[in-house]
């Protein structure tokens, strides 16, 4: 079986690709999948990475309203799908498989015209443009969250590493405190912004340094490639990193995370069971707040709108909550039965039964 995997530009769509592939490889360990991005996303760098060989296209953005870039997309896209046909006739997919973003749509034209079984995975609760477009001509439709509204939806979960649905937290955690130089004895917040890192959540947080220090809170703060934060120096742990390849082990070392609430970073905190604080980037069409208002509802995080999140809103509330076992257990609790763990499996089941039709 050969499958062509479409998906990049974050973390978003290229974990959950990364994920499928492993998925595929236990399945049929004789699979040749080829994945298919752009030259300015991190796929570029994790595809290869993780071992997998990666075909570029060149980006179709589309834009959400009209404007100078809306007329341009009919020949960028023409452009696109050749590029992509091309690599299709090279390499002779038997199926494809989206995960929505800039290099979905000309995959979808490009499979549609080779009359080749298509697989459409969207991971948050409102689709994006291309998947809205792809799952009218899919041949099995996929998504994250239960009350996602594509055609022919059927709710699986957000595939995510096996490092990260294995994870024992509890056995893993002296580990992962030593790797990041963190105490043993002290609460650990962690904060990040996802693959790209979150100004509002960077100066927040670090603004708010020394009430956490004063309350015995250690923090690891993974800013982004191009973030920054400068906390003002205590006697607490403050660890600034602007990547981390071992998620698996920030998150064994987080008794609270504050977080975005990307599909990825929604779904790994509570199928690992980490308290929450979900702040919603503002900007797109809703679908951050949506995907964590089952974990919020649920108990298991809370919420906080991007405007509020200030250094005085942080160092009012989460010393408090760092500091409150029971009440971060309850969190725990109520978070980690939410969320299905083996959603790569059956992604690469689907794969494999639509690639056999």
């Amino acid at each position: 079986m050969r499958v062509l995997l479409a998906g990049g530009g974050t973390a978003g769509h290229t974990s959950p690709l990364l994920a499928t592939a492993d998925a595929l490889r236990r399945l049929d360990p004789g699979v040749s999948i080829t994945c298919l991005g752009t030259p300015r996303g991190l796929e570029t760098r994790v595809v290869p990475e993780a071992g997998y060989p990666l075909e570029l296209i060149a980006p179709v953005p589309l834009p959400r309203k009209p404007n100078a870039d809306f007329f341009r997309v009919p020949g960028r896209l023409r452009g696109a799908v050749n590029e992509t046909l091309a690599i299709i006739d090279r390499i002779e997919p038997d199926v494809v498989v989206g995960y929505g973003g800039y290099v979905s749509m000309p995959a979808y034209v490009a499979a549609r015209r080779r009359k080749l079984p298509l697989v459409v995975h969207e991971q948050n609760s409102l689709p994006g443009l291309a998947n809205k477009a792809g799952a009218r001509v899919a041949s099995r439709v996929a998504v994250s969250f239960p009350d996602t509204k594509l055609p022919g939806a059927e709710y699986i979960g957000l595939p995510i590493r096996r490092m990260i649905s294995q994870l024992d937290r509890a056995g893993l955690r002296a580990e992962a405190l030593a790797f990041f130089g963190l105490d043993a004895d002290r609460p650990t917040l962690v904060v990040t912004g996802g693959s790209q890192g979150a100004r509002r959540l960077n100066q927040a947080v670090a603004g708010a340094a020394r009430a956490l220090g004063d309350a015995g809170v250690q923090v690891l703060h993974v800013v982004g490639p191009k973030g920054e934060a400068t906390p003002e120096p205590s006697g607490t742990p403050y660890v600034v990193a602007h990547y981390v390849d071992r998620m698996d082990l920030a998150l064994a070392a987080a008794d609270l995370m504050i977080c975005r609430g990307g599909a990825s970073s929604v779904t790994e905190a509570a199928a690992t069971g980490i308290p929450a604080i979900f702040v919603p980037l503002p900007i797109g069409n809703g679908e951050q707040a949506l995907n964590a208002r089952p974990v919020v509802e649920a108990g298991g995080a809370l919420i906080v709108d991007d405007a509020d999140l200030t250094s005085d809103w942080v160092a009012a509330h989460v010393p408090t909550l760092a500091n409150d076992a029971a009440r971060l257990a309850g969190m725990s609790a109520a978070a980690s039965g939410l969320i299905p763990r083996d959603a790569d499996d059956k992604l690469a089941a689907i794969i494999t039964e639509a690639a056999r039709r």
